[in-house]
């Protein structure tokens, strides 16, 4: 029999709930600039590709032709990309009248050269057929080859304003194949002015191509979508690790040592990763898996992480899901083996364990490969001599109705990820995020202290035909360790209702202390070691039906509460003066980088979703603490454009 888990981690699903902001000065609608986010990974790049058939010639319904606002729009995309992005450009039914071969790379992947492709796109004219399947399979071989380990992403990105009058091949057969060929490739379409089958066969060719589609009924939103698109492929997960190839059984698991590592896992995959743990060690592992933006998951998707032993026996299990059927978003679940206070449980025996984690994909849910981000630490006991400071299981002063700073903002561009995470401190901060992006940071967090920020979207201008749309914000709040403590507490919600006009979110953690390990409730138990806390926040993709602009307000409002003390010790003294400066609770290093003029053109650094951020709202976990004694166990060693919501 299994021996049973310490915390189960599935959340009940609650109500939802609203919290709308008061009045909202808008940010300011200009077009995005280019990016200033950090290199792509090796083997990365993207591919647009160009209906340049004969209906393209044709109106746009706004005065103008629809291969004109092709040709703005691209210009748009390329300003928007970061510099040295590598991207190229396709076109197909530009050379001839007629001819299912008639596809040719105009521009080729390389380091982003932006005069380069406008020329290109600018010299285009339409004349023939429409052979999308062909150029689908050209444009693959036209990105970098795949790079092992490195985490790159390759995107196809095809515009089209009509379906494919070749027979062969079959574009979503294509499609199909192509994703099929690795992790990293996936297929975008954008749709301009198309109905019927035309849409239904692009729709086909993202959802075949692990990639999302794109709907465009006239120049602005092609523009706007095209930058979207463009956008999130560039600014991608940036991973870090190296590889480790798990095993859909103990048999033959790899040996992984303390470290980071890099993986894939299927629909109703598990893959096992073996570990070594002494018997006084506390092990905290997480697995992050990052589903393409917007890809098709439901309630009832998850990630659970396991720790096994012996025969068939589990120290500690966590479940992780995306709670929404909006779109996929990067999951985190995050579980840790800690030995019991006197030493004789059933974990506590030094030895070999497992990590386990199980991706769980009902019918219907996306069916790609996804790639997996692991991270496995080792916290060895106390001191021998040092009595910890008791548990902090109460939110306290960092409750919902915690004061947070009101001053005025200043501008950040989030990170993609946990690894490139971009450092803020306490204050107010502003930023902008794309439909279906993830923006990420971190905030310093000393012992005895506690993580509270609020998440306000702003007010933006909508599209018509909109109302009957809602998308969703989110946020999440993970330990140093990854191990998400947001979602469920009956303290706050994760997520907020956002239909374009200002919706606000609140979260925190608990004060950080060594003893909360021993704590029964799952959000309590994590906090238990000083570091960077991460924040995550996400915009659902629905938002990309709602608003006008390419990306959307943000403002968060950080604050670090509490006095930080110098250890995890009941006597540990209080950090002050200079000291304070140069630890975590009081300033972030290197925060100044951030302190640049923030400008709305200004492109963000993308993740796709948050690491389940976009739970439902209300999500409750009913409970028991207990709380137990400190023992001691020997062992070696913004604001808004205006100033105001």
């Amino acid at each position: 029999m299994a021996h049973r888990p310490r915390r189960g981690a599935v959340a009940l699903l609650g109500g939802l709930m609203l919290a709308l902001a008061a009045a909202a000065a808008p940010f300011q609608a200009t077009a995005a600039g280019a990016s200033e986010a950090a290199p792509a990974a090796a083997g990365s790049g993207m591919v647009m590709v160009l209906d340049s058939s004969g209906s393209m010639s044709g109106s746009d319904g706004a005065g103008s032709t629809r291969i004109a606002a092709a040709r703005k729009a691209v210009g748009a995309v390329v300003d928007a990309l970061p510099d040295g992005y590598p991207t190229g450009l396709r076109v197909y039914g530009a050379d001839k009248p007629k001819g299912c071969d008639d596809t040719r790379l105009v521009q080729p992947v390389a380091a982003l050269d932006r005069a380069g492709l406008k020329r290109a796109v600018a010299g285009v004219r339409p004349k023939g057929d429409t052979p999308i399947g062909l150029s689908l399979r050209k444009a693959a071989g036209d990105l970098p080859q795949p790079a092992g380990g490195s985490g790159g992403k390759r995107t196809i990105l095809l515009i089209s304003d009509g379906e494919d009058n070749c027979q062969a091949p079959p574009p979503c057969k294509v499609a199909a194949q192509l994703a099929a060929s690795g992790v990293d490739l996936h297929i975008d379409a954008i749709g301009f002015q198309v109905a019927g089958k035309a849409r239904a066969q692009l729709e086909c060719i993202a959802k075949a191509g692990n990639g999302r589609y794109y709907d465009a009924p006239d120049a602005r939103a092609l523009a706007r979508q095209l930058q979207r698109a463009g956008q999130l492929s560039a600014d991608g997960y940036r991973f870090k690790g190296k590889q480790a190839r798990g095993t859909m059984t103990k048999s033959g698991a790899p040996h992984v040592v303390p470290g980071q590592y890099l993986d894939s896992i299927g629909p109703n995959e598990e893959r096992w990763y073996a570990v070594d743990l002494d018997a006084g060690s506390t092990a905290d592992f997480s697995a992050t898996v990052v589903p393409q933006s917007g890809a098709t998951v439901g309630l009832l998707d998850t990630l659970n992480t396991r720790i096994a032993y012996g025969t068939d026996s589990a120290c500690d299990s966590s479940t992780a899901l995306f709670g929404q059927s909006e779109g996929a978003t990067p999951l985190t679940s995050g579980v840790s083996r800690v030995p019991e206070q006197t030493g004789t449980g059933p974990c506590d025996e030094a030895g070999r364990y497992w990590l386990v984690v199980h991706r769980k994909a009902p019918k219907g849910s996306d069916a790609a490969r996804w790639p997996m981000e692991l991270t496995f630490h080792v916290e060895p006991p106390l001191t021998k001599g040092v009595t910890p400071a008791q548990s902090e299981p109460e939110y306290g002063a960092g409750g919902k109705e915690a004061t947070l700073p009101t001053t005025a903002p200043r501008d950040v561009t989030g990170g993609t990820g946990f690894n490139d995470a971009r450092t803020l401190r306490t204050g107010v901060w502003r930023d902008r995020i794309l439909p279906a992006q993830t923006l990420w940071y971190k905030v310093p967090v000393g012992w005895g202290q506690q993580l509270r920020y609020d998440v306000e979207f702003a007010n933006e201008p909508t599209v018509r035909g909109h109302s009957a749309t809602i998308s969703s914000g989110g946020t999440q709040v993970y330990t140093p360790f990854r191990t998400p403590v947001g979602s469920g507490t009956g303290e706050f919600d994760p997520s907020v209702p956002y239909d374009g006009r200002p919706a606000a979110l609140k979260m925190g953690t608990v004060p950080v202390a060594w003893t909360n390990r021993y704590e029964s409730h799952p959000n309590v138990i994590p906090v238990h070691q000083k570091g960077d806390f991460y924040i995550a926040v996400t915009l659902g993709a629905k938002a990309a039906e709602i608003a006008q602009n390419p990306r959307i307000g943000v403002v968060l409002r950080v604050a670090v509460l509490g006095k930080e003390k110098a250890g995890p010790g009941a006597d540990a003294a209080t950090v002050s003066g200079a000291a304070a400066e140069r630890t975590p609770g009081a300033r972030a290093a290197g925060a100044s980088q951030d302190d640049g003029g923030w400008s709305p053109a200004r492109v963000v650094a993308v993740a796709v979703g948050a690491v389940g951020v976009l739970m439902l709202a209300g999500l409750a976990l009913a409970y028991v603490r207990a709380r137990r004694k400190p023992a001691v166990r020997g062992g070696d060693s913004d604001p808004m454009r205006g100033g105001s919501w």
